[in-house]
């Protein structure tokens, strides 16, 4: 069984992926489970953060020792895999490999409000790998200047995740001519680069491609069953004899 976490990145997943079993973002436990429940390979996009525990690097940890593939990509799953790839996590994409390069370094670049999944998650505000990815492109108007995309991305890390939005943005750089201003926002909304949805369908393509059978190889390390993960896993057998 090859199990993917994943919502607003790519919210098509369904219809993209249809011989992968989709789950929502992940939060702390669901990576066990989804061990549990059978998986061989795992992919991780998303997950969620701030009101909810988010993924442990145990659970991946876990994962790993018992032979199961597991894969990052364009959101926490590229956070996840640049913390973790020395032990076998396997990052996929530009944004996860900017991690683990120490070109970002910063969760919340990869972060951004968005709809629940009733409302088809969609986005509300632009992840900054996504801005900063815009910026660069060649194709930009001239009046995009290199002192005035230099200025927008500066704007863009200045504004707390929950607030970038393109108008946001653009509203933080002195523009005085209004009728440029609602030209520029026009055109960056126009050629946007989705960075992390090329990375999710990698990612994608990736465990697609990849048998889904449990490695029989043993890691070079030894998972250590910790207090914590003893804590963990009574909870997690709690809620499955509620049930």
């Amino acid at each position: 069984m090859k199990v993917l976490f994943i919502g607003p990145t790519l919210p098509d997943a369904e219809r993209i992926a249809p011989g992968l079993n989709i789950r929502p973002p992940a939060i702390q436990g669901d990576l066990y489970r989804a061990v549990r429940d059978g998986a061989g390979i795992i992919g991780l996009v998303d997950g969620g953060f701030e009101y909810t525990a988010p993924v442990w690097h145990k659970e991946i940890l876990y994962a790993l020792s018992e032979g199961v593939t597991v894969f990052g990509a364009a959101s926490m799953g590229a956070l996840r895999a640049a913390e973790c790839r020395t032990f076998g996590m396997i990052a996929i994409g530009a944004i996860a490999q900017a991690y683990a390069d120490g070109m970002l370094v910063d969760d919340a670049d990869v972060a951004q409000l968005h709809a629940p999944a009733e409302l088809g998650w969609a986005s509300l505000t632009e992840p900054l790998v996504n801005i900063i990815a815009t910026l660069q492109r060649s194709d930009l108007p001239a009046s995009l200047t290199p002192d005035l995309r230099s200025r927008i991305e500066a704007a863009a890390r200045h504004l707390h995740f929950k607030d970038r939005t393109w108008r946001a943005i653009l509203d933080h750089v002195s523009i005085p001519d209004e009728e440029l201003r609602i030209r520029l926002e026009r055109e960056l909304k126009s050629r946007a680069c989705n960075r992390k949805r090329e990375d999710a369908l990698l990612l994608v393509a990736a465990m697609t491609a990849h048998p889904d059978d449990r490695s029989r190889e043993k890691p070079h390390w030894i998972f250590q069953e910790t207090t914590l993960w003893r804590e963990l896993l009574d909870r997690e057998n709690a809620k499955t004899l509620m049930f």
